[in-house]
């Protein structure tokens, strides 16, 4: 095999691999990454939290609960409004 062709076919190589990426860069269909968060439901004069929800999660239930407000904290605990528990 002549050195030319060995050289376009690792370039080649080369090419098609970082056109196909890393299972880093292209997660498994499906799979996404989500993350925890705090989810506030505002309803009436009252403010619910409920821990450890997504922001699909979050925004199903209070849809489910007809909130008049709601938002999603990412990564954070509810917080009880106060010092002491």
């Amino acid at each position: 095999m002549s050195a030319l062709l060995r050289i376009t076919l690792l370039s080649l190589g080369v090419v098609v691999m970082a056109a196909s990426g890393s299972p880093a860069q292209n997660p498994a269909a499906g799979r996404e990454t989500a993350f925890l968060g705090a989810c506030y439901c505002k309803a009436g004069a009252t403010l619910e939290c409920t821990a450890g929800l997504t922001e699909r999660e979050c925004r199903r239930r209070c849809d489910e609960a007809l909130c008049d407000d709601w938002f999603w904290k990412e990564r954070l605990p509810c917080w009880n409004w106060g010092y002491g528990g």
